[in-house]
């Protein structure tokens, strides 16, 4: 499966964007959908991610309540609401796809598939 995550952007402290992850080449609905950020300088991190058919959903404690993901299996796309930014949220953005018989996991290592990131910079 092929993804591409989109929507990054500047934008001011309190402001809100949405990310979407369109997938190509494969069946989405069987995909763990993860979000991670990297801050530059950083290890890529959790934030957080949605089962297959959407219902389960994990977040990361930096993110919960201000953050939200959702996918629409007929559109093939995942999203990632996100709210209240901080100057602290500026980051690359991914997401990545495990295969849903694998369980649901916050750690990079299991995510076979990668898009390439969007760009979220936060001004103070």
């Amino acid at each position: 499966v092929q993804l591409q995550a989109s929507g990054g952007g500047l934008v001011q402290a309190g402001s809100s964007l949405r990310l979407s992850c369109q997938a190509s080449g494969g069946t989405f609905s069987t995909y763990t959908i993860g979000w991670f950020s990297q801050a530059p300088g950083k290890e890529r991190e959790f934030v957080g991610c949605v089962s297959g058919r959407g219902g389960n959903l994990y977040y990361a404690a930096s993110v919960k309540g201000r953050f939200t993901i959702s996918r629409d299996n007929a559109k093939n796309t995942a999203y990632l609401q996100m709210n209240s930014l901080k100057p602290e949220d500026t980051a690359v953005y991914y997401c990545a796809a495990v295969p849903s018989n694998r369980g649901i996991t916050r750690y990079t290592g299991p995510y076979d598939y990668w898009g390439k990131g969007t760009l979220v910079t936060v001004s103070s």
